[in-house]
């Protein structure tokens, strides 16, 4: 019991630096407890879906404790298991639009449903699928630290406040780091496709 209430008191970094130095496995319990609502709570915002958003939170927090020992400590634990929920969601919906695009492709031509005379509506989807395939493989030229501010800015609105909690920073802090992260981003835009 004082071993519980103790681990109950450390930081995340110090039951990390602890599970490096004894071993000891169990200690990852206490940061189940501590991020399985949280990660829980992010793929339900992003999978809409509360049996995928069980099975992903699940799988987020067996690859967490299955790569503790690849963590770094150069951001803190909140960022990388967030970054891995991010990644993990992302991968499952990037699959999921595959299959329904395979299942749609498998269609006989009648039930395609395209409308034959709004050819300006169908190429402004196709401009915007362009983008978008082209933002996804900025962000994954950014460090993660990059691509996870930006996505939590502009892919889930929130706010600088919402941010400082989440990456425990000064609201000076995150208005910095996501400067940089655009700049970053714009750069990469501009070495990759120029001006176009």
């Amino acid at each position: 019991m004082a071993i519980v209430k103790k681990t109950k008191k450390l930081s995340d970094k110090e039951i990390l630096q602890q599970i490096k130095d004894t071993g000891d496995t169990k200690l990852f319990g206490e940061l189940y407890d501590r991020y399985a609502n949280k990660v829980y709570r992010k793929c339900i915002s992003m999978v809409k879906n509360n049996a995928d958003a069980q099975d992903l939170c699940h799988e987020v927090l067996c690859k967490a404790f299955l790569n503790i020992s690849t963590f770094a400590g150069k951001s803190s634990f909140s960022t990388w298991i967030y970054a891995i929920t991010y990644n993990q969601c992302i991968d499952f919906l990037r699959e999921k639009k595959k299959k329904q695009t395979l299942d749609y492709d498998e269609l006989p031509p009648s039930k395609l449903d395209i409308p034959s005379d709004d050819d300006e509506a169908i190429e402004q989807k196709f401009l915007f699928e362009i983008e978008l395939e082209r933002l996804e493989l900025l962000l994954d030229k950014l460090s993660s630290d990059d691509k996870i501010i930006l996505l939590m800015k502009y892919q889930d609105e929130m706010s600088i406040a919402d941010i400082q909690k989440i990456l425990q920073l000064s609201g000076s802090a995150v208005k910095m780091r996501l400067k940089r992260a655009r700049d970053r981003l714009r750069k990469h835009y501009l070495k990759t496709y120029g001006n176009a």
